[in-house]
């Protein structure tokens, strides 16, 4: 049963359209992201839900309890911000003590609940700092721990990592996380970035100019994109555009080339689609002259390396099509830049989806929020 609903909310800013009727439910203690480029429409919606904007139309529901009119501090909602948001002049546990004190809940309690949350976020020796003398990544940690200290209904962030660095971005999600399935608090997430989404999150749900374009779990979102936006802003695709020859047997012609993708089975003949491949299920080999060799395969030259560690990264120009595959570090020596190469396409595995459902490809307005 949904516990937190936004029912077909619209926001519009004068001529934009931030916000197209969205549609989401949260289950009790789940962990949602808002996930989607800068301009998409996701901190819209997390405003709306905290209260600090309203829809010009649709309804947010808690618990059954239709909220779209309550003022924020009647919303029973924790919010962590981007930019820590810290009182300067209060030290750590005066801000996390700072929604209590407003709440006028007495001093032992207050202090007790604060010890709590510190501890809770690895916090417990630096109660008597002040903001300046904590780096980034702890001030998220009292912002986070303020947040919490209300037992708030529903935890909402908006872009709290982005404003940190790599090292501390990635351990500081897992503490997030921890956290949230400790507490089972429901939380509404909101990034731009794909890893942190995909890492965190139960469910992510992919926005693009005001719209939900798709909602899942991570590994749905990955293997199973089920628009082009999707399967592009979620990693890495290849995307081979094509034209379904025979339905029966899978069968796809791309630039000449016959390929045979389980996916396309039982479309029409004549249909346009697109045949999307991740670039770790292709599999290449050297060839004498980049000319393709057996089924499914298409030829080409290696153009650029970009290391990643287990993975390299392999950039290859092919007359049919440019690809993007990884290959295990190990054996990129034996595909140096300038090599011809076979690229062998995998029958299973592969995601296929009509032209016509490809979104417009201009960038959506900035003041979309």
């Amino acid at each position: 049963m949904a516990y937190l609903e936004l029912h077909e909310l619209r926001r519009a800013f004068g001529p934009v359209v931030a916000l197209d009727g969205i549609q989401i439910e949260l289950a009790a203690g789940e962990f949602l992201s808002l996930l989607g480029p800068s301009g998409c429409g996701k901190t819209t919606a997390l405003r709306l839900v905290a209260g600090f904007d309203r829809p010009d139309s649709g309804s947010i529901v808690i618990d059954g309890k239709d909220i779209t009119r309550l003022s924020p501090n009647r919303r029973d909602m924790g919010m962590v911000f981007q930019a820590y948001s810290l009182f300067p002049n209060l030290t750590t546990e005066q801000n996390v003590e700072f929604g209590l004190r407003i709440r006028k809940h007495k001093r032992g309690a207050r202090r007790k609940r604060v010890a709590e949350l510190l501890e809770l976020v690895g916090l417990g020796h630096a109660g008597k700092r002040f903001p300046h003398q904590l780096s980034g990544g702890m001030q998220q940690r009292v912002a986070l721990a303020r947040a919490l200290a209300i037992e708030p209904r529903v935890l909402l962030l908006d872009e709290p990592l982005s404003a940190l660095d790599a090292k501390v971005r990635v351990q500081l999600r897992e503490e997030i996380r921890r956290i949230q399935t400790q507490l089972g608090i429901t939380t509404l997430y909101v990034t731009h970035d794909q890893e942190e989404a995909l890492s965190v999150s139960d469910h992510v749900a992919v926005m693009w100019s005001g719209r939900i374009e798709q909602v899942g779990t991570p590994s749905e979102m990955y293997g199973a994109p089920a628009t082009p936006f999707v399967a592009e802003f979620i990693g890495t695709m290849n995307r081979l555009q094509a034209v379904v020859v025979d339905g029966d047997r899978g069968e796809v012609e791309h630039a000449g080339t016959l390929l045979t993708v389980d996916a396309a089975r039982g479309r029409s003949r004549g249909e346009k689609v697109l045949v999307l491949v991740r670039p770790e299920l292709l599999e290449l080999e050297p060839s004498t002259n980049g000319s393709t060799a057996g089924d499914n395969t298409l030829g080409g030259e290696v153009v650029t390396h970009t290391f990643l560690g287990s993975v390299t990264r392999l950039k290859i120009q092919g007359r049919e099509a440019e690809l993007i595959a990884d290959v295990p570090t190990a054996r990129v020596d034996s595909l140096p830049v300038g090599q011809p190469i076979v690229a062998h396409v995998p029958t299973a595995g592969t995601r296929l989806l009509s032209l016509n459902e490809e979104p417009a490809s201009d960038e959506p307005d900035q003041d979309g929020r």
